[in-house]
Parts: C-alpha cells; structure tokens; sequence
C-alpha cells in the first residue's frame, strides 16, 4: 500500500514471485472531497528496471491538491527488491535472504503498508501456520539503537524434507524491519482496510493461529515519509526490508559416512538466527555494493561480447541460476546443492548443472566445484552400482539419497561426458598466471591460500574469509599462481584429480566403449525421447575421452593421457565421417537419419576447454605439459584437408552457415522434428558460430524475451514459431539459464584466447547456401 494521508484505497496491485505466491502492495490514492462526494486518482506506474541483482518498479503518486498526474506534481516511489549475487562473497551469497527497499522522493507525506501471509512458509493453502513477533533485546543494540522489529512464520507441524508445490514444508520466514516502522497482524482484508482509514498500523498482534487461507492471516509494517516539513530540506527518504527463509537442516545427503543431515553453510558464521538477520540487515550498504560490482560488470561484458540484448539476457538469467541452489556443509568442506525446478524437480541432476555451468566458470568457479563434490562424494564411496555416472542425487529435492538400485534416468553416456567436461574446465579455472588470464574476474581476487594444502582438516576448497578495503567476510583467491606449472591453482587442481581418478577414469572406460555408437538412450533432450546413433550425445562422449586425456596429464599420467588422446583423436575422425549429411552442409540427427539436421551445441565444450586454439596461441597461463603430440591409432582418409583443432574447422563452418539457414522467427530450433528449441542450447551454438550467425540468433531471442505468450519466470524450452510459448510441456525458472553465459565464459577461457581459434569463422567464406533469402522450411 502506497499513499498519503487521505483516506481512500485505489484497486491493488500484487507482485508475484511464485505460483500463486503474492506479496501485495496497495496504494492510496487522491480524494477529494464535495460534500459525500469524492474523486479517487491512481498512482502511474513508470515501468521496471533490472540489473542481474535487482528489480525495480518506480511509480509516480499525484499531489494531494492535484488533478493531475504529471511528473512536477507527483512524489516518486521506487521498491526494489535485492537478491544480491555477490561472487566475491561466499558467506553473503549463503545467506537464504533478500532485500526490499523503498525510496520516496517528493514534497508531501506518503505512507506505505507492506504484508507477507503464510504462503512464504507453506505451499499448502490449507495449513495451519504459527507466527510470532520480536523487537531486538534492550542488550541487542547497534551503535546505540535497536535495530530489528522481526515476524516468523512457520507451519505449525513441519514436514522435514517436503515440498508442496515446490514449497519447503520446513523452515521459517522471517520478515524485519527497523524500529521505526509500525506493525500489526491480522486477517487481510481488515488490516489494508483499517490502513486506507488511517494510514498506520496499531503495533498488535492477532494471537488466533489458523490455516493460511482461514480469514488470511497476514503479517504486516507500516512506514510514514514525512517530507512536507517546513522544517527540512530534505524530500527524500527510504526504508529497508528484509525477507528470509531459513532452514536447519537444510538437505538430507546420502555422504561417504552415510545419510547425514546437512547444516547450512552460514550457520558455521552466525551463533544463531538474530545474529544472521542482524548481520543481514544492517550489511544491506555492503551487499548492495558488491552486488552492483557484478551486475555492472555482467553489464558491461554483455555489451562487449554481444549488444544490449545479450546484457538484458544474461542479467535476468542470473538470479533464476542462483535460485535454485542452497549453500550447507562447513567453510572446510563447502557444498552447493541444486534442485532441478518445475521440470521434475531431481536433485543435482547433472545434465541440469551442465547448462548452467558456464554462469558458474564465469561468475565463481568455486561454485562450480562445491555443486561437483557431492556427485563425486557419493559416487567414490560406492553407493551408486552402474559402471557410468548417475544422473542425480534423488528424485525430488532436498533428499540426496542417490539410487542405490541403479535405476535412475538412463543418461549414461550424457552424464559421464557432462562429468569428464565440468571436471576439466573447473581444473582449467585453477591454473592461471594473472588476474587477466583467469576465467573469472571475480576469482582471481584476494590472497592465496597454500597454507591449506599443509593440513588434513580441511577439503581440497576449503572457504578461507578475509578483510578486504573494510570488507568482511570476502573470498580469498581461486587458483592461480605467478608460476602456473607448481603453484597453488596446479597443485590444487593435482590432489582434485587424484582425489577422484578413480572415477574419472572408470567413466572414461564406459565412453571408450559406447560413445562413438551410442545405442538407444535418452540424452539431456529427454522431452524429444529415446535415440540411438545419437550424432550430438557421441560428439559429447568423445570430447569426454578427450577431457580424460587432459585429467590424466594434471597428474602426470602420461600413459593415460597418450592412450585416451589416441582414442579420443580416433573417435573424432569417425565422428566426422558418420555425423555429417550426404552433401556434406551439415550434421545429422542421427548418423543413420538422412534428411535430419541438429543444432550441435556439444561443439561448445571442444572451444571451452582449449582443443581448438594451438599451443602456441595458449596464454602463459594455461599450461601444457603433455608428451608429444601422438597420431591416431587408426586414422581415418580424410578430403586432403589440414586438420585443425581436435574437431576440424570444417564443422565449426558448416554449423554455423547452418544455423543461418534455419534459423525462425524467435530463435534455432533444437532439431528437424520440432521448431521447439532450448535456449541454453542456442547460447551454446551460438558461442561457437560465426559473428553473423551468433547476431542473429541472439536478436531472435531477444525478440522471444519481448514477445512471447509465456507467464511464468523465464523458460528454457519455447516455439520458435507462432506466439513463442510452451510447446505443451511447462518449463519454467530452471537454473540451466546458466547456460546464456556461454559467450562470457568462452570469452574468459584459455587465458582470454579461447575466441582467438575461432577467428577463421570471420575471416574466411562460410561454407553452405549465403542467400539471406534462403531459409530451411521446416
């Protein structure tokens, strides 16, 4: 509710967050009165604005003594809401918590009424839930005032580890304010009415617990803005609020000493819960500052590598990655857990964390590794049976309890090659010479922590605080080292192999012998079904081998590395034999399926991790220590022409001439049986094509993003044809938005070279159709 001090209610307004979550906000408008008579003017919403950290909505309220609405006779109010991504700070990005700030600037007073109900506690509507109210202990003091009014809620029988339409049914909100603002608690519809009298709350509490919807009970503050005062200059003013949802535990995990009930990462910081909503609250300068770092950063890389649509793109899509994590375990051994939102709601799916993980290598690559260390954790201690890598951690989130029957999703040699990938490109991110070569800005910050490795007590990452320019609670650095062959980042990245060869190579061994000819199985794409000689999934496996190659290398296995780079160089060759259409302008489905075509996004990861630049083009940085080249063990006749990379050029240019061709209204279809796509696939595409093709693709989503008919929180699978909605499956706030990073990470990798060995798409004549005119039916 935003108003003066007249007394009458203009229609409301919600922001929905989720589902049929609400959080309401009314506003009061103008009346003036004849008699009975009186007129009602409405606030003028002005629009949102957006950063990768914020939302804000400004609106403009008209003058009391005004018929109009114009702007120099109205008093401005901006809610912004911030969740702050802050790469630099592990601990602040732990917190379960956001921010709501209101701004007013005008001449005449204005109040405003913010309530939360019990839905922020409870997916279940008919729930009884139980809330209290606190105000800090006179001994709680911050610079000598008390600094907290805050309400909990929580159901009143909790269900441990349950969701209901993918709502925890554990866990309290906790909604504070300062000391300044008014509260009260009550059934809805009495509290926004007796505030649109007297435009404040009564500081009382309704003691009746009762369902959420049994005469809506709603939790609520008040503030009042008094900026008519003759008294002051100041026309100026805001308030902070701040929302959490905290659990304890926060998962149940399946670990190498058994099922265990996760901890959350921050309550190793803060001795209890007023200690974090203290520190939350009063860290609102610091948060927003850091946060403002990343977002104008993302910002301002967007622009660079893309246009100020692939900004807008990817500053939406970090929240929604975030999202859908939760930090637990100890700043020894960190752990990041992610639930696979409105798909199915698995828990660390792998091919989930695949698509995000670009945003992960780009924005904190330590991430990246406490989201591996449960999947590598559980899998080492023998809890999982089939010879290749699962496909999650459970089959609905937050219960980590793997499959020890085997009989998980049958992904084997997506998530085996998803695995090898991740595993090679977290070990990339380790081994750099200068902040300017390392894959994430952010992670080359702060000061070394060799000291680490001297002790048993603590993991491989272990999260090591410090104070920076005043700032507590602040990262110290990824990797990296001023002689990258034997410093920190090399030898870090030396024990994390050796930790897991075991398995790295056990996978390996399963893509050697089924991944050039995948048989019958589902890939990522499981929506589009089952598949066999699945062209793109064998590109996966044999960049797989290839990644095993380089692993092996870390640890000076060079046996290993000479007998999978032989294999992998093998496979490739075949590959390109089988993968591509009889006229030779583009890749098959299947290498059976003539007449098919497929967008091949596992292209992507041949460029991310290195194979396609030359040693000589490598930063410093990115260190080879590799034998010899060695040859293929049984080469494949080629057409005559140079072999470039570990997949040739030839098939970065045909795609990518392809891709234009085929390109709709609103984007790349995935394949030739749908004109669905996946636009964490298209970003991947796109990464690896030429200038123009990537331009357009990404003008064409971008015109996806202003125009379509979806109503949920962004989507990874739409139509690219008719109003650009769900092709009747709902896809919604998923965290493989991640995968719009692409083209920022590959910018970072290799020590910034990683686009260098794909300037020959620019610079020579793209095979394939060039008529802009042509286009591909579909």
């Amino acid at each position: 509710m935003l108003g003066y001090s007249s007394r009458s209610l203009t229609p409301a307004q919600s922001i929905h967050y989720w589902a049929d979550l609400t959080t309401r906000f009314f506003r009061k408008g103008q009346t003036i009165v004849y008699g009975k008579s009186y007129v009602v003017s409405y606030p003028t919403y002005l629009g949102a604005h957006y950063d990768a950290s914020t939302t804000n909505l400004t609106y403009l309220i008209p003058h009391p003594s005004s018929n109009s609405s114009q702007p120099v006779n109205s008093l401005r109010v901006i809610l912004s809401f911030l969740s702050p991504i802050t790469p630099t700070s592990t601990l602040r990005q732990s917190l379960p918590a956001s921010y709501l700030n209101v701004e007013v600037e005008g001449d005449f007073d204005v109040d405003i009424y913010i309530d939360l109900n019990g839905l922020w506690a409870t997916g279940d509507r008919g729930s009884k839930v139980y809330w209290e109210f606190a105000e800090p202990r006179s001994s709680r003091r911050h610079n000598g005032r008390r600094i907290l009014k805050t309400w909990t809620v929580r159901k009143d029988v909790e269900q441990l580890f349950t969701e209901w339409n993918d709502r925890a049914e554990w866990g309290s909100m906790h909604f504070s304010g300062p000391p300044s603002v008014h509260h009260q608690s009550g059934t809805s519809a009495v509290l926004r009415q007796q505030f649109a009298r007297n435009g404040t709350l009564l500081d009382n509490i309704d003691h009746s617990f009762r369902r959420v919807m049994d005469q809506e009970p709603v939790f609520a503050f008040s503030k009042s803005f008094q900026l008519s005062s003759k008294y002051t200059n100041n026309r100026s003013d805001s308030v902070v609020f701040t929302i959490a949802h905290t659990q304890d535990p926060v998962t149940q995990f399946a670990s190498a000493r058994g099922l265990t009930l996760m901890k959350p990462l921050w309550a190793s910081w803060f001795r209890d819960l007023d200690s974090l909503l203290s520190f939350h609250y009063t860290d609102f300068q610091t948060a927003s500052r850091l946060a403002s770092n990343y977002s104008d950063q993302v910002t301002a890389d967007g622009l660079q590598s893309g246009s100020t649509d692939y900004a807008d793109i990817v500053s939406l899509a970090a929240r929604q990655v975030m999202g859908a994590t939760s930090f637990a375990g100890t700043p020894d051994e960190p752990i990041l857990f992610l639930k696979e939102i409105s798909s199915n709601g698995n828990m660390q799916t792998v091919d989930v964390i695949f698509p995000a993980f670009p945003f992960f290598l780009y924005t904190n690559p330590r991430w990246l590794a406490y989201l591996l260390e449960p999947l590598l954790e559980h899998q080492l201690s023998g809890q999982y049976p089939n010879q290749y890598s699962l496909h999650d951690l459970g089959s609905h989130f937050p219960n980590a309890t793997g499959h020890p029957d085997g009989r998980d999703e049958y992904m084997p040699v997506e998530e085996c090659g998803n695995m090898l990938i991740m595993g090679l490109a977290l070990v990339n991110s380790l081994i750099y010479d200068t902040p300017a070569a390392s894959g994430s800005l952010w992670a080359s910050l702060g000061s070394g922590s060799g000291d680490d490795m001297k002790t048993n007590s603590a993991g491989i990452f272990p999260l090591r605080q410090e104070v920076r320019e005043g700032i507590f609670g602040l990262d110290g650095q990824w990797g990296g080292s001023s002689c990258p062959e034997d410093g920190d980042g090399a030898k870090k990245a030396k024990r994390w192999v050796s930790k897991g060869y075991k398995i790295w190579k056990q996978w390996t061994r399963y893509l050697v012998e089924f991944s050039l000819i995948p048989a019958t199985q589902l890939s990522t794409d499981d929506f589009a079904g089952w598949l066999a000689n699945h062209t793109n999934l064998a590109l996966k496996g044999i960049i797989g081998i290839k990644a095993m190659s380089e692993l092996a290398r870390v640890i000076g296995n060079y046996e290993d590395e000479k007998y999978y780079k032989n294999i992998s160089s093998t496979y490739i060759e075949k590959w390109e034999e089988y993968a591509i259409s009889r006229d030779g302008t583009h890749a098959k489905l299947a290498y059976t399926w003539y007449g098919s075509w497929t967008t091949i996004y596992n292209l992507f990861a041949d460029s991310l991790l290195c194979f396609h630049i030359s040693t000589d083009a490598m930063s410093p940085g990115r260190i080879r220590l590799s034998q010899e080249d060695q040859k293929p063990i049984d080469p494949v006749p080629g057409d005559g022409k140079k072999k470039t990379g570990f997949v040739s050029d030839r098939i970065y240019r045909i795609q990518s001439a392809w891709y234009h061709n085929v390109l709709q209204r609103y984007g790349l279809p995935l394949d030739s049986r749908h004109l669905y796509t996946k636009s964490d696939w298209e970003f991947f595409a796109a990464a690896v094509a030429s200038e123009r093709t990537r331009s357009e693709i990404l003008t064409n989503v971008a015109t996806w993003v202003n125009e379509t008919t979806t109503d949920r929180p962004l989507t990874d699978l739409y139509d690219t044809e008719g109003t650009g909605g769900y092709p009747g499956i709902t896809f919604f706030a998923r965290p493989v938005v991640g995968g719009h990073f692409a083209f920022l990470a590959l910018e970072r990798a290799c020590g910034g070279h990683a686009t260098e060995g794909l300037e020959f798409l620019n610079q020579d004549k793209e095979e394939g159709p060039q008529d802009p005119s042509f286009r591909t039916e579909l």
